[in-house]
């Protein structure tokens, strides 16, 4: 059985895609299955990491989303007789669709807020909160729609905290940063900053930057200078122990946001990119986030004060803990292998 993966990684795309896509990877595998990942970009630490699971590694020098593009993925696909092929980005048209499907492959497509004007896809998966099946009314009669929170996309390492309890402090002490894997405007930078400003004893953070982030060496630098420990980490792959280890989180409002609620871990919430507003919003208004909206419309000592506020706020934290947990179970992502391979019969 294979799956062939067709998705992207860069500072401007980010690695939200492919490190959606790793997870479904990991449960096809686990299924007894075989995946090859298809990318148009060089991204070197992605690649090490997907080769050391056991994938294999494609790179495709082509214009991303382009009617080349989606031949020469179905070719592939044909190549290794995929059993499905899956495609997440938001180069990836209706044209794009058609063509694979044009070459008789089963095709599951990954999407977040209807940017494609038409769906031929076998399968568009959406794991947002409530999307609306509205999005997808141009869909071909035979398309099914995957929507909502019961399919999103967790990795291996965090099933085994399925069911994990979270103990909260009465004051919050330990915070983790995550905004992204390429943060191209350095809004951690900013964060950092606004930390200092935070007056509460003994703090201590841990801040994840990934592979594609281009300003690691300016932000080690500034968290060697911190009034508090600050300890930088790049390319983690125990993301859920140091969720389990922090009190509160500052996140991007991207696909981390449900690592997050998965875990239970209370969150403040900056919007780094259009597709993540609807998100953050929902979440927000759900109080499952903080969600302090736009990065470039809030300064540091806005954030330092909702950190604050935050960390101070035993009850909020509760509440907010509480609702996330209650937004997914984590077996999100075996519901979706075992639709693939019923379909593939």
């Amino acid at each position: 059985m294979k799956l062939l993966i067709r998705a992207d990684a860069s500072t401007q795309i980010g690695t939200g895609h492919v490190m959606r896509c790793l997870a479904l990877a990991q449960a096809w595998q686990d299924a007894g299955g075989g995946v090859i990942f298809v990318m148009a970009t060089e991204a070197p630490d992605l690649k090490t990491r997907l080769k050391s699971g056991g994938m294999e590694v494609i790179y495709l020098p082509i214009e991303i989303g382009s009617a080349e593009d989606a031949e020469e993925t179905a070719k592939l696909a044909r190549q290794f007789d995929a059993n499905w092929v899956v495609v997440d980005g938001y180069q990836f048209g209706a044209k794009y669709q058609e063509i694979i499907k044009e070459f008789e492959l089963k095709l599951l497509f990954i999407d977040d807020y209807g940017h494609a004007k038409q769906y031929y896809a076998d399968i568009v998966l959406n794991q947002n909160i409530h999307p609306e099946e509205e999005l997808y009314r141009n869909r071909q009669p035979y398309t099914q729609l995957l929507l909502g929170t019961n399919y999103s996309l967790l990795r291996r390492e965090f099933w085994q905290w399925r069911g994990w309890q979270r103990s909260l402090p009465l004051i919050a002490k330990k915070l983790l940063v995550t905004l992204g894997g390429a943060d191209p405007d350095n809004v951690t930078l900013k964060v950092i900053q606004g930390l200092q400003k935070v007056e509460v004893e003994e703090l201590e953070a841990v801040v994840i930057v990934g592979g594609s982030n281009p300003h690691y060496d300016r932000l080690l630098v500034v968290s060697q200078e911190s009034k508090f420990p600050i300890h930088l980490k790049r390319n983690v792959k125990n993301m859920p122990e140091l969720m389990a280890w922090a009190d509160v989180a500052i996140a991007a409002g991207g696909s981390t946001s449900w690592e997050l609620a998965f875990m239970g871990l209370p969150s403040i919430v900056l919007i780094l990119a259009d597709n993540q507003q609807d998100t953050a919003e929902k979440l927000g208004n759900l109080n499952i986030v903080i969600n302090l909206g736009w990065h470039q419309d809030i300064s540091e000592v806005e954030i330092a004060q909702a950190i604050k506020k935050l960390l101070l706020a035993k009850q909020t934290r509760i509440e907010i803990s509480r609702h996330a947990q209650q937004l997914l179970d984590g077996y999100c992502t075996a519901r979706i292998i075992t639709i693939l391979m019923e379909a593939k019969k």
